[in-house]
């Protein structure tokens, strides 16, 4: 694995740890995209560290088990947003 990789891979695993954030505000962060990141932290990263790869994981996993209250409340903003318009 080139050392660039092995960088990336162990500063994304790092940030995710730190912030919690998702695979796709990751991605963000580091201006690469959601399929990077994932085989980074799913494949790439058990080889590097183990352990920090479990803890990721652990928080990736929290965040899948959580998209559906993420989007739903997103929904429910943006047609709050709406309709407080329309009062105006």
């Amino acid at each position: 694995m080139k050392d660039y990789i092995r960088k990336r891979v162990l500063d994304i695993g790092r940030h995710i740890l730190d912030s919690k954030h998702t695979v796709r505000q990751a991605a963000g962060v580091f201006g690469v995209s959601k399929s990077t990141v994932h085989k980074d932290m799913i494949e790439r990263l058990p080889s590097i560290n183990e352990n920090m790869a479990n803890q990721v994981k652990q928080v990736l996993d929290l965040n899948k088990a959580e998209r559906h209250i993420r989007g739903g409340e997103a929904t429910r903003k943006k047609y709050k947003h709406d309709k407080d318009a329309d009062e105006n």
